[in-house]
């Protein structure tokens, strides 16, 4: 650590999530040539008392083509009928300047298990509106076989369609209330 970076926590308080300045998303090698992209339409995230919760529904997942979001709803994937939700809540939260490392639980169908978040805070800013603002931009990295997401095609000329890593991107902007 630098002399002028001091390790900080996140501000007290209880900060709501602005759904139109936020998204979560996924992403997954596919086929060994490129990676494929989902997000999530509805989700919902706060910090109360320096303790950041997120939950996403699962039948909101988005993809670019309609057959497979009916897929990843399926058993295969995300069992959106047995688990309607994932949710991540931390246990810690340690900030050094604009870096932030998160250590807390994700459940994914039924399973929770450890991760840790890694990525960019800023703030907390004043906006135009006099509203007091906090962004994450964070990131972790998880084994979809731990979720029990194992799915898979053998491809025609060796190798499997799916990677086992997925990449979970969460960008955040909260506001402060009142």
């Amino acid at each position: 650590m630098s002399t002028t970076e001091q390790t900080t926590t996140v501000p007290a308080g209880t900060w709501t999530l602005d759904p139109v300045h936020s998204s979560i998303g996924f992403a997954v090698a596919y086929s060994g040539i490129g990676t494929f992209r989902g997000s999530f339409a509805d989700y919902d995230a706060s910090l109360r008392g320096g303790r950041l919760e997120g939950v996403a529904k699962v039948a909101s997942v988005q993809v670019d083509d309609e057959n497979l979001v009916g897929h990843l709803q399926t058993p295969d994937f995300f069992d959106a009928e047995q688990h309607p939700e994932l949710r991540f809540v931390s246990s810690t939260i340690e900030r050094e300047g604009e870096r932030v490392t998160i250590q807390g639980d994700l459940t994914l169908r039924g399973v929770t298990t450890p991760v840790e978040i890694t990525g960019t805070v800023s703030g907390p800013l004043e906006n135009a509106y006099g509203q007091q603002r906090l962004g994450f931009d964070v990131e972790t990295t998880v084994n979809r076989h731990d979720y029990g997401i194992s799915w898979n095609m053998e491809l025609p000329g060796g190798g499997q369609a799916l990677a086992d890593d997925v990449l979970i991107t969460a960008n955040l902007a909260l506001v402060q209330e009142a």
